[in-house]
């Protein structure tokens, strides 16, 4: 099972991150979508499992603040704000957030903590980064894609 891992879009689907998003089975993004239009059109490639962020205002109240999502044998746990995480993480594979938009991507105590960075409008001079992730066998394989800085 392929995946993107997106975080902080800020209302910018880059024509380079849609290029990724072709031939993926599901996309999880990390909140700061900042419009339905965006929302609408990740859901053109793929199945998608989303968080609200902390720019995501009266629009986005359906959207989840926290999720769990398991896929292909790998439990996700969701949230915006790392600083939201629970203490307990029992069950989970991943954490996904977003809000810095740094990129990160380490294991603690048997748990890999993502953060895809930002692939949406460049902000805070950071990296325009997102994820691709492969589910095989119940393993969990993450590679980070660096897109182009010249672009905004």
């Amino acid at each position: 099972m392929k995946i993107a891992i997106l975080s902080d879009t800020h209302g910018l689907l880059r024509p380079q991150v849609a290029e990724y998003l072709k031939g993926v089975d599901a996309i999880l993004h990390g909140g700061d979508i900042n419009k339905q239009t965006t929302v609408d059109q990740l859901q053109q490639y793929a199945p998608l499992y989303v968080v609200r962020g902390n720019n995501d205002k009266a629009w986005a109240e359906a959207i989840p603040h926290h999720r769990t999502v398991t896929l292909a044998g790998v439990t996700f746990y969701m949230v915006h704000n790392r600083k939201e995480v629970p203490a307990d993480l029992s069950g989970v594979d991943a954490v996904v957030f977003g809000h810095s938009h740094k990129y990160l991507q380490e294991e603690k105590n048997g748990v890999l903590w993502l953060n895809p960075g930002s692939c949406g409008p460049r902000r805070f001079g950071q990296e325009i980064t997102m994820m691709l992730a492969e589910i095989a066998d119940d393993r969990l394989q993450v590679e980070k894609i660096l897109l182009p800085h010249e672009l905004k």
